[in-house]
């Protein structure tokens, strides 16, 4: 599966799963990044951290870290699926 972090600038994913748990888990999920949540990956910094991406409306800026834990897919793909 993809992730977050293999996503190229320009690219619209959509959130299929986060894996991990914990206080990163529901960080993430504050900020908007939830299962069927499309995201557009403005820029990737020269060594992949940091991440910029438009997610709901807003930039927001992820640490490499964290966008590991991040499943994407194409936009069509995770929609309907049971949250996990």
């Amino acid at each position: 599966m993809q992730t977050l972090k293999d996503t190229k600038p320009g690219d619209t994913v959509r959130v299929v799963k986060i894996t991990g748990g914990g206080a990163v888990k529901r960080r993430i999920m504050d900020m908007g990044i939830t299962k069927g949540t499309e995201i557009f990956v403005r820029k990737v910094a020269p060594f992949g951290d940091p991440v910029e991406v438009t997610v709901r409306g807003y930039e927001l800026t992820l640490r490499k870290a964290d966008s590991e834990i991040i499943e994407v897919g194409a936009p069509g793909e995770g929609v309907g699926e049971n949250v996990s």
